[in-house]
């Protein structure tokens, strides 16, 4: 099978609950982050800036999904993020189990500021 182009030939390789979390992560970048463009990068769906610079990505797995930030970002909600496993800046995001949408609808927005504001790149 050749790599995904696109968010949705990247979703259709998922059914079930890891679709389902999968829909719902990309229905809240979109709400979140409304002027970023979908791509794919590195084989995985990420949402960039129209400056160019890439926001936040996902990524399907087995058992979970990763929401990927950059670690700056990550860092910033660490207190919150502690009901999961986290890494350099993501969050893992079990199959199953209710989105923390308010919390990550935040990290976006705070990655949106540390991008235009600060001039934070990604990693």
């Amino acid at each position: 099978m050749s790599k995904p182009t696109t968010v949705d030939e990247y979703l259709e390789g998922f059914a079930g609950p890891g679709r389902a979390l999968l829909e719902q992560l990309r229905a809240l970048a979109h709400r979140a982050a409304p002027d970023a463009s979908e791509e794919v990068k590195w084989g995985h769906p990420a949402w960039v800036h129209p400056s160019g610079t890439i926001l936040f990505a996902m990524s399907g797995h087995k058992e979970h999904a990763n929401f990927v930030f950059t670690p700056s970002t990550r860092e910033a909600f660490d207190a919150e993020l502690v009901p999961y496993a986290t890494g350099k800046g993501s969050i893992k995001l079990p199959y199953g189990q209710p989105v923390p949408a308010e919390l990550l609808g935040r990290m976006i927005a705070y990655r949106v500021r540390e991008h235009e504001v600060d001039g934070v790149k990604w990693m």
